[in-house]
């Protein structure tokens, strides 16, 4: 971390069924299918810290080049990590191909194979002024008189007014969502609030990994389903919050993401279950609860369990203990 500069956690939004009864005062966003980040930049140095604080920057070399364009002034940049397809379009998949990535060697090549794109959405410092008090609309008014658009970064616009049409044409466009943000808002440093609101299209959310079960068929002798869970925050006389089962998925998986998965759970396994109330899933392998992972799913079920869910891809960027059961 560059300690010359304050260290912010990003701001959260708040799930939403739907659009919220008045929209007005609101502005939209397009809800980037990537990984959150924070870029803080000041004289050649940039560093690039995710949701949870794990320090990014060697697995990004690209966004390096970012330091030229802003000079000398010190900036706090608050974003999006994105691969997008051939077609255009943010894809979660093909990021997956940079998140995981270690050897210097390796990165080099990916830079090449899967590109990403810094997506800009706010500005939290320029120069020595911290700009976290100031309302949206005026954070976004300094942050476009930067003009921060490069090989690898880029300041999208966002709406005011038909909020409604904007909903619309990111469904047409098949784009996961859009994020609605109160333009009188300060930057709340990582509270989640009726500020912020993420308004999906489709069903999605982070889960925690509880265990496993195996394959049959051509699966047998791997992973057949992940058993997940959200955690439920602890009621009166209970000291912790609770791991709740969510039910298991059994697809989205490549053969390569199996092995994978299988070679990161054989350390984490545990002779009990860590969920709540026991699944009582046959021959389930449990693990330690701290891999999350992405899952996007058709509803929930009358017994609170996910209905069709597909495995998107592991996040390496939100703790376990912040994932919760967004929407019922």
């Amino acid at each position: 971390m560059n300690r010359s500069l304050p260290h912010y956690l990003p701001m959260l939004a708040k799930p939403c069924r739907g659009l919220p009864p008045q929209t007005d005062g609101y502005a939209a966003e397009v809800k980037w299918d990537g990984i959150r980040a924070m870029v803080y930049s000041k004289g050649s140095a940039v560093q690039i810290m995710s949701r949870n604080g794990f320090d990014m920057t060697f697995r990004y070399p690209e966004l390096a080049r970012l330091a030229e364009e802003v000079g000398q002034d010190a900036l706090i940049l608050d974003g999006e990590i994105v691969a997008f397809s051939e077609a255009g379009a943010p894809s979660f998949s093909l990021l997956q191909r940079r998140m995981s990535l270690e050897k210097p060697a390796l990165i080099e090549a990916a830079q090449a194979a899967v590109p990403i794109t810094f997506v800009i959405f706010d500005l939290l410092q320029l120069g020595n002024k911290s700009l976290i008090q100031l309302p949206y609309e005026m954070r976004r008014q300094v942050l476009e008189e930067q003009q921060l658009s490069g090989p690898a970064w880029i300041t999208p616009s966002y709406q005011t007014g038909q909020v409604r049409a904007f909903l619309s044409a990111s469904q047409e466009l098949g784009l996961e969502g859009i994020i609605l943000k109160r333009i009188d808002s300060p930057y709340l440093p990582g509270k989640r609030s009726d500020a912020w609101l993420k308004v999906k299209n489709m069903h999605r959310q982070e889960f925690v990994i509880g265990g496993w079960t195996p394959g049959q068929g051509k699966r047998s002798g791997t992973i057949g389903a992940l058993l997940l869970g959200y955690y439920r925050p602890a009621e009166r006389g209970e000291s912790e919050p609770k791991l709740v089962y969510a039910g298991s998925c059994g697809t989205g998986f490549s053969e390569k993401t199996l092995t994978e998965l299988q070679r990161l759970f054989l350390p984490l396994t545990i002779s009990y279950c860590p969920f709540r109330a026991d699944p009582h899933k046959r021959g389930a392998t449990f693990v330690q609860p701290i891999m999350v992972g992405e899952f996007s799913f058709t509803e929930w079920t009358p017994a609170h369990t996910l209905r069709h869910p597909s495995f998107l891809g592991l996040r390496e960027d939100k703790e376990a203990v912040d994932v919760i059961k967004e929407l019922s």
